[in-house]
Parts: C-alpha cells; structure tokens; sequence
C-alpha cells in the first residue's frame, strides 16, 4: 500500500490509499487523481507522445506546423515560446536537419540549419523539472541513452539518442540487423525496414512501429511509442522520487 499526500478541496492536508503508486497527487475539479501531465515540444504526428500516453501520462502536444493526426491535445505554436508552466515533465524533439545523415548533402552545399537543441535545452533546464530530449545519432545530446528497434524486437533501422536528466540504467543495445531495404522499392516482408524518405510499404511500416494513425510522410519522421514508453517508466520512477 502506497500512501499518497494531497490537498483536498478545502486546503486541508490529506492522504489517499493506493494499491499501487501510479502518478504524482493531481487532482481535478471533481477531486479525482489524474494523471501527471508531460509537455510534448516539436511533437510531430505524435510517435513520442504514445509511448508517454501508454507509460501513464497525460500528453499535450506542440509544434509549429499543424499535425492533424496528433492523438492527443495539440497546440499548433513555436515550441520554444510556449508556456511550460503546469507540466511535471518536459519531451522535446527538436528538428535533426543540423546533424542528421539526411541533411548533410544540403550542408555540404551551403544550406545552414538552427540549432534547436541548445535553445530547447536551456529552456528546460530552467523548470528545475525532469525533461527528455530526443533526436539523430550525430546531434550534441550530453550523455544520451541510445536506443533501436532491435532492443523491442522490431524489425526496423531508427536508432535514436535521448538525453535526460533523469536516472536511466545503461544498457547495451543489441546491433541493428543488415537492412536490404532500399528507398521506392518494396519491401522484404520478413526483412528489416528503414522508413526514411518517399518509401515504400506505409502499411508494413505503421504494422512494425505500432503506428496506425500516421501517414508516409509521418512515418519517415517518427519514433516508435516503444521507445518513449521505455523511457518514460524512469521518467515516472523519478516523479515519484519527486513527490516523496
């Protein structure tokens, strides 16, 4: 039995058994516990976002560009303006042109890409509070926890940093297997898929990465929710450290 501090409606000091810890103390209007809410910044189509949703959080999105198939609550706005107050924990995943494979051939050629990650970095230090900021192999996280497909058994290519100031256990990820996968052919069924580009396959890929609700386009440029549900278990671990 976990015991939970709280306030209750009236102001008072209060503790609510549990049979299991499951959030920080939030409580709505009707006196409800809820669940502790995550900001999700440069949200996209919302991959992030599930793994958070199914590791216990309440998820509210942001980005710039409209997403209309974001799965939860979304605010079309610049990402680095929005106002983090109210939240107990901070995702961001800033745009990876600056450092990724696929931006380098438009680097070499002159074009010249923000660097999002410093500023998203400095503004989530400053809350004081746990936050999670994921992007490209190549891109200047501190001390990321590296994750792939091949750590969930899936059979996809979408290695991916993390850094966080929270304790996760090191792990060492087992090796990507080859990939045949080639962009605009069709896909081996039983092969390994690299969804990247004008690929082929939106099916196999939505079935692979447990995504179901985005498109071509949203795909090449998602996460699997396995990764952030992953992640996001620690993050609840260290709410709870938190609030004790």
């Amino acid at each position: 039995m976990v015991h939970l501090k709280y306030l209750s409606a009236g102001g008072k000091t209060e503790f609510k058994n549990c049979e299991i810890w499951c959030a920080p103390c939030h409580f709505g209007p009707d006196g409800q516990l809820s669940k502790p809410r995550l900001l999700d910044l440069f949200c996209g189509a919302g991959g992030a976002a599930m793994g958070y949703h199914q590791a216990g959080f309440e998820v509210v999105g942001v980005d710039i560009k409209p997403q209309p198939n974001y799965p939860f609550e979304f605010h079309q706005a610049d990402a680095l303006t929005f106002p983090l107050d109210g939240f107990d924990a901070y995702h961001a995943s800033p745009p990876c042109q600056a450092f990724s494979m696929a931006g380098q051939q438009w680097r070499k050629a002159g074009v010249v890409y923000p660097d999002y990650i410093s500023a998203a970095r400095a503004l989530l230090i400053e809350t004081g509070k746990p936050y999670v900021i994921e992007n490209v192999p190549g891109a200047p996280l501190i001390n990321p926890t590296i994750l792939n497909g091949a750590m969930f058994g899936m059979r996809i290519r979408r290695k991916r940093l993390f850094e966080h100031n929270f304790y996760i256990p090191f792990k060492l990820i087992p090796p990507d297997a080859k990939s045949n996968f080639r962009t605009g052919r069709p896909p081996v069924q039983d092969g390994v898929f690299t969804p990247v580009g004008h690929f082929s396959g939106v099916a196999l890929a939505q079935r692979i990465m447990q995504i179901g609700w985005m498109g071509q386009k949203e795909l090449a440029q998602a996460i699997p929710p396995a990764y952030t549900e992953y992640i996001g278990k620690y993050l609840l671990e260290q709410i709870k450290f938190r609030g004790e």
